[in-house]
């Protein structure tokens, strides 16, 4: 497993870090290659993050398998320029079954990911389109992880995502310091069940692991 403490400056050190085969690393490879390309003409990420591609959004979204090794049906929601919903997916390319879904509402980024996808044949379906619309048009989908990184604090996320959650549905959303005054907020509305795991890439940083979300039920008229 990786080491927070030891950088990622590449493929070889993820490679160790992950214990992925040879031909993830390749995909991954091409992936970063498309991601600097288009970068040239297009804002993916943070410029100054290019540079750290491997660990600062690689290795932070690669972590998530971990967490949920078992499934076979994600859902990512506001995916941007992959991450972490299509590095996932890469990983998880020769594994069984999987599928990946990821939601951007973005035009261009969505033509990126197409690209990526192409190139290194990940099993993932791309919705051009906003969260609720797919709320709204896909009511049957139920997968068994929703995630989503740097969207919206958790609350708004809450309500995003609660539509695809099953009994069985778990919510993987990376946080930085702000995840336990977050979680407090979204109790106001939403009960759930959580375990916030420390990053294994950024101090001072958690993945909220979410179970049994629901809406907060009010109390009817007149109850004392």
């Amino acid at each position: 497993m990786v080491n927070a403490r030891k950088p990622i400056g590449g493929p070889q050190e993820f490679a160790e870090a992950f214990k992925v085969p040879r031909e993830t690393i390749h995909r991954l490879t091409r992936y970063a290659e498309v991601l600097t390309d288009w970068q040239k003409r297009t804002n993916l990420v943070g410029p100054s993050t290019l540079p750290v591609l491997w660990s600062r959004h690689f290795a932070d979204s690669a972590q998530l398998c971990g967490l949920a090794p078992n499934a076979r049906l994600w859902l990512d929601l506001g995916s941007g320029a992959g991450f972490p919903g299509l590095v996932i997916a890469i990983i998880q390319a020769g594994t069984p079954d999987f599928h990946m879904h990821l939601v951007e509402s973005n035009r261009k980024k969505c033509a990126f990911l197409g690209e990526v996808a192409r190139e290194t044949e990940a099993p993932v379906d791309i919705h051009a389109m906003r969260i609720e619309e797919l709320a709204e048009s896909d009511q049957s989908l139920r997968p068994d992880v929703v995630s989503a990184r740097a969207l919206a604090p958790l609350p708004r996320l809450f309500e995003l995502a609660a539509p695809f959650f099953g009994e069985r549905t778990k919510g993987l959303f990376p946080k930085g310091r702000e995840a336990e005054a977050e979680l407090a907020a979204a109790r106001k509305d939403w009960e759930f069940d959580f375990r916030l795991h420390p990053s294994l890439t950024t101090e001072n940083s958690h993945i909220v692991g979410v179970t049994g979300l629901r809406p907060r039920a009010t109390a009817k008229a007149g109850t004392p």
